[in-house]
């Protein structure tokens, strides 16, 4: 295990933010030559960093601190009727691990998936090239999982397990399923399995108030937000 305090930390340059219009961002990220184990991973997203394929960063934007890290603990969890709806109509869906994410019946979904769905976003235009280097690490605590109806592959969540929890990395699903409310469906899943793991929490990701695309966040209550270098619980 490797010392929070011994690991190398750069910053980039001040870029456009990818969520918030005329604001310009900085990111730190642990350095990527580190070798990073399943504690220290765990220790760094207990101070607000994340995973995006081979990289570990925190918003460090100066005067900005719009980018909020979320996480619900499990055990306090109380899925609301919208979200109890939710899991009574994919009750019909297997959820299976996946141990080869390049598959092409993954890639063509998360292509289907960025195409209707994010063609604003960084992701776009899709490549496989960008999506292997986004979903995958070398870390070895990155587990996928395929949402399954009638053996047909519909939707695939990213998840990183932790020494106290789960992070949802990402969700991608069929766009032409919109009634079952997959990308919903995927967290509260992730959530029920936390809980059979006696994990303590899963982590998703940063909330930013101004942005509508992560004002889902606060649906999942309790919901805790990382303010001022300590955990606060939204009721």
């Amino acid at each position: 295990m490797t010392a929070l305090s011994e690991l190398r930390v750069f910053a980039t340059h001040p870029h456009p933010c990818s969520y918030l219009d005329d604001e310009q961002a900085t990111t730190l990220f642990i350095d990527p030559e580190t070798t990073i184990d399943s504690t220290t991973y765990s220790q760094l997203a207990e101070i607000g960093f994340r995973r995006s394929g081979p990289h570990i960063y925190r918003p460090h934007c100066g005067s900005c601190k719009a980018c909020v890290p979320a996480r619900v603990p499990v055990s306090t969890f109380n899925p609301s009727r919208r979200q109890r709806r939710i899991i009574k109509r994919n009750t019909d869906l297997e959820v299976v691990e996946i141990k080869d994410i390049g598959r092409q019946d993954c890639y063509q979904l998360y292509e289907r998936y960025i195409n209707a769905r994010h063609q604003d976003g960084d992701m776009y235009p899709p490549s496989y090239d960008q999506y292997i280097s986004f979903l995958t690490d070398d870390m070895g605590i990155t587990q996928y999982y395929g949402f399954m109806l009638e053996q047909q592959l519909i939707a695939v969540a990213v998840t990183d397990k932790m020494d106290n929890g789960l992070s949802a990395i990402y969700t991608f699903f069929d766009p032409d399923m919109e009634k079952r409310s997959l990308g919903v469906f995927g967290v509260l899943w992730q959530i029920e399995q936390a809980k059979q793991l006696e994990l303590e929490y899963v982590y998703l990701g940063y909330w930013i108030k101004q942005c509508r695309k992560m004002s889902y966040k606060t649906d999942y209550r309790p919901l805790q937000l990382f303010l001022n270098n300590r955990w606060l619980t939204l009721g």
